[in-house]
């Protein structure tokens, strides 16, 4: 429990060395506000970005939050409606999403002792000094954001992360904060009535199926949830849910934790703009997608047992039916893009019919190992592999872009008519030469 009004353990109580606090940093509507950096007149009218091929709202402005469009939301619901309302589509730009997330991150990275990169636009950052100085640290953090990069962010100072994320929570609903809410110099008074008002769903790691089991033995609230007994939600729950309890009575139990590399699987999968009805259609879609999956093996190190295809027709369609799923066993495990093509087609080509409108495919790989972590007899290493062909093509795709390389169908120079439709797309204005930003001076 804190030690008294708006105060929580301090570092030596609980065994941690500075620094002393964690803040979470985090970019407000990402998506948009990405959008907005390059476009001014997108900023104070209602935006909405929506997913692969233009499907469903993912992220909204606040304009388009008052106008009471869900997430989730299918475009076509709400197109028509959208010249009155005065809303503003985009296509999601992940190429502009993943490089501003990348500077936004090494910016913030900067002002920490230490800094663990939570989501695309979320990290925390462990900070040290007296409850004023980090008041001014996440001043001087959204400050830094704003001049550096044009995004907006909020920050939230607390002494454990569910804390910190509460605190985040709290700077974003409360503009009166300037965008920073530092729990040290919040009344204890305050802090319980906010969290009084807070459904329960509202902290860190608990999501609406646990908050109904939650609701049903008379936990409604943040407030309640901390007030509960930690070892008795252990035994009716889990360990986590103790954890988060702990964590809210202000005692850090959730660790600095590093980029895994130690996945089990990975999967590249997508769903088609145009249904693909030809043998030959889906052959290049499954060297494609092998091939992107084996970019990401290279860069993460790791290398591949086993392999699961799939592709599948849209459940919606009123006359076709058909979801084939084959998993393989490699030879050897690997990483090289021409074993994993050849797996992909001879695998699933045997269970596809010409004339079906797939909508769907993918690849998973599963049973990942780290790369070297056992050596293999050079019987079993393709010579791709030894020539690091995966490294190179990611080498090259990164420089120079999507479809810039490809082995076999894949390499393909002539954009495929099933690739992901995009419409509303905004400029890689960050990533690719012919799409740069036009300062104009008057």
């Amino acid at each position: 429990m804190p030690d008294g009004p708006g105060h929580y353990p301090s570092a030596a109580a609980t065994g941690r060395s500075k620094p002393s606090r964690i803040a979470l940093v985090d970019v407000n509507s990402f998506y948009v506000s990405c959008e907005r950096v390059f476009d001014p007149s997108l900023a104070g009218v209602p935006v909405v970005v929506l997913s692969n091929n233009d499907g469903c709202v993912v992220a909204r402005s606040n304009e388009a939050k008052a106008l009471g469009i869900p997430l989730g939301e299918p475009w076509f619901k709400i197109s028509a409606q959208a010249p009155r309302w005065g809303l503003i589509q985009r296509s999601s730009n992940y190429e502009l999403y993943g490089d501003l997330s990348s500077r936004a991150m090494e910016l913030m990275g900067r002002f920490a002792a230490w800094q663990e990169v939570y989501s695309i636009d979320e990290s925390f950052l462990g900070l040290a000094g007296s409850p004023q100085s980090l008041q001014d640290q996440g001043g001087g953090i959204r400050a830094a954001m704003a001049l550096h990069t044009g995004l907006p962010v909020c920050v939230g100072i607390a002494p454990t992360k569910t804390l910190a994320k509460f605190a985040n929570r709290v700077a974003k609903q409360n503009p009166a904060m300037g965008g920073v809410c530092n729990l040290d110099t919040m009344p204890g008074a305050q802090i319980d009535h906010i969290m009084s008002r807070v459904p329960v769903t509202g902290v860190w790691g608990v999501a609406s199926r646990l908050g109904k089991r939650l609701n049903a033995i008379g936990v409604f609230t943040i407030a309640d949830l901390r007030a509960a007994n930690p070892l008795l939600m252990r035994r009716k729950f889990s360990v986590l849910l103790q954890r988060t309890i702990l964590e809210l009575r202000g005692v850090p139990c959730i660790e600095l934790e590093t980029e895994r590399t130690d996945k089990k699987q990975m999967i590249f999968s997508r769903s088609f703009s145009t249904p693909v009805t030809t043998l030959a259609g889906m052959h290049q879609v499954m060297s494609l997608y092998a091939q992107a999956a084996a970019m990401r093996l290279s860069r993460a190190k790791q290398l591949a047992h086993s392999m699961t295809v799939f592709a599948g027709t849209s459940p919606f369609h009123r006359t076709a039916s058909s979801f084939p799923s084959v998993t393989v066993r490699l030879p050897a495990p690997t990483a090289d893009p021409v074993v994993l093509t050849r797996a992909a087609v001879g695998a699933l080509e045997r269970h596809l019919e010409e004339g079906v409108p797939y909508a769907r495919a993918g690849v998973m790989l599963t049973d990942l190992s780290p790369a070297g972590f056992q050596p293999q007899l050079d019987v079993f290493v393709s010579v791709h592999e030894r020539r690091n062909i995966g490294a190179l093509l990611g080498e090259v795709t990164e420089k120079y872009g999507a479809g810039s390389i490809g082995l076999g169908r894949a390499g393909l120079c002539a954009p495929a008519d099933w690739t992901m439709s995009r419409r509303y797309s905004s400029p890689r204005y960050t990533t690719e030469w012919d799409e740069l930003a036009i300062v104009k001076a008057n």
